[in-house]
């Protein structure tokens, strides 16, 4: 064996080489064996193709989704864990496989404010950088859409006028950030009336009735009581979450509301429950005042339990 690296050692190998494979005539003029057009060809194309690239093992493949879900599953962003984790990479897979943004749908509601204001820009700005957070781990970045509750607002008896030029205005708001938007009521007149059977099967968790009830004392000025309009609330919602599953199957549902209220929310959807205006606020904009100040917005727990 020569010595690796000598110099000296490499041009003789290289010199016995040439003399065993090609010879001497007697003048001593090197003579190498003439190749076909054929053979020069196919080693020509041998030398142009690019090397053989080994493919990526399945660690690789599911450590993508793992990396996208950890960029935005902080507690920078979440309230509490999200439900079914795994669903959530499936959909986070599905993404990346399509070399498109990763979905996320988000209930927006209505409130005793007709127009856009202070705490409605920041939850915005918030989402802002949640969808920023997630483009560094996926180029493709996220889709945000916002689902204008319109049918929660009449139910809680607010006028049509006012509902619509709410919406409006969050709507251009948010369209400046690149977000989606589209009205609860249109998802569920699209998708349809649902069987009166798979209605009466829903039972409503007595802790989640209560809540309910609770709030819609606050907020609730439609007809009949306000343990009536809770009532009412959650039925209509069993319907809606069917509609949101039909409309937005591969999707990840966000929430201000935390666990207690999952009934609630698309059953085939996994949930991320997200703080609403920055880490450690819960409370939903739109039940905020237009000038709400830092401390308001921490304390206050007035609209936890309503979209």
């Amino acid at each position: 064996m020569l010595g690796a690296g000598d110099p000296a050692s490499a041009r003789k190998h290289d010199f016995n080489d040439v003399e065993a494979n090609s010879g001497y005539a007697a003048s001593g003029k090197l003579h190498s064996r003439e190749l076909h057009p054929r053979e020069r060809n196919s080693a020509r194309g041998a030398a142009q193709r690019p090397p053989k690239t080994r493919p990526k093992s399945p660690a690789h493949n599911q450590a993508a989704p793992q990396k996208v879900l950890r960029s935005f599953n902080t507690w920078a962003f979440k309230r509490e864990q999200p439900d079914d984790p795994q669903l959530m990479l499936q959909v986070i897979a599905d993404a990346i496989g399509r070399r498109a943004p990763v979905p996320f749908v988000l209930y927006w509601g209505k409130g005793p404010r007709c127009g856009l204001a202070e705490p409605d820009i920041e939850c915005l700005d918030f989402l802002t950088a949640f969808a920023a957070r997630v483009r560094e781990a996926h180029a493709p970045g996220a889709t945000l859409r916002l689902i204008f509750t319109d049918t929660h607002a009449e139910l809680n008896g607010h006028p049509r006028e006012t509902i619509r030029r709410y919406f409006d205005e969050i709507e251009g708001a948010a369209r400046q950030r690149g977000f989606e938007t589209c009205w609860l009521g249109e998802l569920t007149q699209a998708a349809g009336a649902v069987p009166a059977n798979e209605l009466h099967d829903e039972v409503v968790p007595a802790d989640t009735l209560r809540k309910l009830c609770a709030s819609a004392r606050k907020w609730y000025r439609g007809n009949g009581t306000a343990e009536q309009g809770a009532l009412n609330y959650y039925q209509i919602n069993m319907v809606e979450k069917r509609a949101v599953e039909l409309a937005f199957p591969r999707s990840i549902f966000i929430t201000f509301n935390g666990s207690a209220f999952r009934s609630l929310f698309p059953k085939r959807l996994p949930i991320f429950y997200m703080h609403s205006l920055r880490r450690g606020v819960s409370v939903k904009p739109w039940f905020l005042p237009a000038h709400a100040t830092p401390c308001e917005a921490s304390s206050c727990r007035c609209g936890a339990v309503r979209h």
